[in-house]
């Protein structure tokens, strides 16, 4: 079940209500899980008894860790406690969620990958291509529940004793499929309390739904028209053309992304849970590093916290801290898809923040030289469009369908000059006709000064909220219209997928 399908227009709601009308909160949660295994099993219900599988190893590895911990503060002997060691529970928990990530995403492009490896030394190998479904939302989920465990482990979070509220946790139907990755200190104690409806609560839920429905049908499927065709036909297009088409996916994958996680959080807040936020302006960061810390904040924190910090962080030698940063974005890589362009992706990352740091005393010693003001606007606009340029340019491993057609972009993009494809009739050629291109630029550019607004701290529905009721209407009945109107649908008007959910 689709964000953008009539059918969650209709399970969303129905589910609110009847949230709202249950007294009692453990049916109240009973109601929600049972919603969630429902909307997750819309998918393939095979996979249902995956979730559940996770959910029962990991619920049943925190209570061990649990009673081992209190057994081992409170002094008893080791011959006589009654579970083993804390640390082994948990790295038992670690094997068990990577080795489920692992084959289900991952055994193909091993196996591919250590053919291609031993081709290069002679060995001929011929291993068939396994048949195996990727679970939709396998990397959330597992990492969900890894994220509990290990809090457990190291006392940050109080193991939850009654399974019900954890397998809502693990399997809450706003973020189960492409996040906010929640931490249960914050997800996994707001099932403890009853919430009551607040009527302002869910108007600003709803308009938070609607804004996430304008950047995926509105913003990012007409965009994404565009990116296809340049991308698919990479070898037709040089010059402006694919350095405009990895634009313009800098512009999809994050409306696709935002647009999910902005419905997640308005889903949610229907209902009175609060998500994390997982994107913060990224394309107003002024290094990569900025960049990594607006963008999927979700994830950049859960590999901070259970990757980078575990391996000394920045506490220690540079030689050391560059390594983890380059060890987390390569895990980061991997884990957003399994190809060698996802690597590359995350390693030139790493490689750009790693430059970036090392030559920051430079850059310094240069502006001040030059006498610079570090605080002016026009220095920070030339941060921001240098960062976007860099950040762009790894874009192309992360969109391209493999390594030698992103370095044929890449190429292409930078040995060609020819800027009067811009006005000569070309761009009315890339899938959309004239009158639809320039819709998709106006709708960019109501993104762009929404998030400049809320980068200068006006947050825009708060804004909204205080305009005379006409007012509001207007533009509440206008934005729909216009995902209405100038929404883009498939074929029978069939939702179109997002993009994070084959990771």
């Amino acid at each position: 079940m689709l964000f953008n399908s009539l059918s969650y227009l209709i399970f969303l709601p129905a589910i609110a209500l009847v949230y709202f009308l249950i007294p009692w909160q453990k049916v109240r949660n009973l109601l929600l899980l049972a919603g969630s295994y429902y909307f997750y099993m819309c998918w393939d219900p095979r996979f249902i008894v995956l979730m559940i599988g996770c959910t029962l190893i990991t619920y049943l590895d925190a209570l061990f860790i649990d009673v081992s911990r209190r057994e081992e503060k409170e002094g008893v002997p080791p011959e006589k406690r009654r579970t083993g060691r804390a640390k082994l529970y948990t790295a038992v928990t670690i094997v068990f969620t990577l080795a489920i990530v692992a084959w289900f995403k991952y055994a193909n492009f091993l196996t591919e990958s250590l053919v291609g490896l031993l081709g290069l030394v002679g060995i001929q190998l011929q291993i068939p291509r396994l048949n195996i479904a990727l679970p939709v939302g396998i990397s959330f989920f597992t990492f969900q529940s890894l994220s509990y465990v290990i809090d457990v482990y190291r006392g940050k979070t109080a193991c939850e004793r009654n399974i019900l509220r954890y397998a809502l946790f693990v399997s809450f139907f706003p973020q189960l499929v492409a996040g906010p990755i929640e931490r249960s200190s914050n997800l996994l104690v707001q099932f403890r309390e009853k919430h009551r409806f607040s009527a302002e609560q869910a108007k600003h839920g709803a308009m938070l739904v609607l804004w996430g429905f304008f950047m995926k049908i509105v913003v990012a499927d007409r965009v994404a028209i565009v990116v296809d065709q340049i991308y698919n036909y990479y070898a037709s297009y040089e010059g402006v053309i694919p350095i405009l088409g990895t634009i313009l996916f800098a512009v999809q994958i994050y409306c696709d992304f935002n647009g999910y996680t902005t419905i997640a959080i308005g889903s949610a807040q229907l209902m009175g849970f609060h998500l994390m936020k997982n994107f913060e302006q990224p394309y107003l960061a002024t290094s990569v590093a900025d960049f990594w810390r607006r963008w999927h904040i979700s994830l950049t924190s859960w590999f901070r916290d259970y990757i980078y910090f575990p391996l000394g962080g920045s506490r220690c030698a540079p030689w050391k801290r560059y390594r983890n940063i380059m060890i987390v974005f390569l895990v980061s890589g991997l884990w957003h898809g399994a190809a060698w362009t996802y690597i590359i992706w995350g390693g030139l990352n790493g490689a750009l923040q790693i430059v970036g740091a090392w030559l920051k005393p430079f850059r310094e010693k240069v502006l001040k030289k030059l006498r610079v003001s570090t605080g002016s606007l026009g220095h920070r606009l030339v941060q921001i469009l240098i960062t976007f340029v860099l950040v762009d340019i790894t874009w192309v491993f992360f969109r391209a369908k493999d390594i030698p057609s992103a370095l044929h972009i890449i190429q292409s993009s930078f040995t060609v000059w020819n800027p009067w494809v811009l006005v000569d009739g070309t761009l009315y050629t890339l899938g959309l006709e004239q009158a639809d291109f320039w819709l998709m630029m106006l709708s960019i550019l109501i993104l762009a000064a929404v998030d400049v607004l809320h980068a200068r701290g006006k947050a825009i529905w708060q804004t909204v909220s205080g305009w005379p009721l006409p007012v509001r209407w207007v533009l509440i009945y206008g934005l729909i219209f216009w995902i209405l109107i100038f929404g883009v649908y498939g074929p029978a008007f069939d939702a179109t997928s997002f993009i994070y959910f084959q990771f």
